[in-house]
């Protein structure tokens, strides 16, 4: 038996009910499976469509921004671009102004996929929203805080 001191099961039911981390959690995994499922039969997964999303700029932009905006590492980017650049959808080309920095690009069937999947983000998001019993602008906003606090 252990000598440590027990939880006990409220706190357990406490945590289960309060937890902003967990149900945070939680929704993200069921928005996660309603945009896979809405996405896969373009062959592409939502966190995909949100990397190709951010490289539909003026200019392709570089990896760090890339990645920021994510919120992810650049490892984790680097590896959630491979399968994009093998099915030809983006490319990663040399900076111009620093030949050892790396830049993101949209190949025309990447925009081609784009130009599929922005109906469907639509129809699911317009779907989702007028489901809630939140305002989605609160919602997002409260969203937003919670990332830039933890930056």
């Amino acid at each position: 038996m252990s000598n440590l001191p027990a939880i006990p099961f409220s706190t357990t039911l406490h945590v289960r009910d309060t937890c902003l981390c967990l149900h945070a959690q939680r929704a993200a995994r069921a928005l996660a499976r309603r945009f896979d499922a809405a996405f896969k039969p373009l062959g592409l997964t939502n966190g995909q469509f949100s990397l190709m999303m951010a490289l539909n700029r003026p200019e392709p932009p570089p990896m760090g921004p890339v990645a920021a905006l994510l919120a992810m590492d650049r490892t984790t980017l680097t590896a959630a671009l491979k399968p994009l650049t093998q099915r030809g959808w983006i490319t990663i080309v040399a900076d111009e102004k620093d030949r050892r920095g790396k830049r993101l690009k949209l190949t025309d069937a990447g925009m081609a996929v784009l130009v599929e999947a922005v109906p469907i983000w639509r129809r699911e998001h317009e779907e989702l929203e007028t489901g809630l019993a939140t305002d989605p602008k609160v919602l997002r906003q409260g969203l937003i805080e919670v990332a830039t606090a933890a930056e």
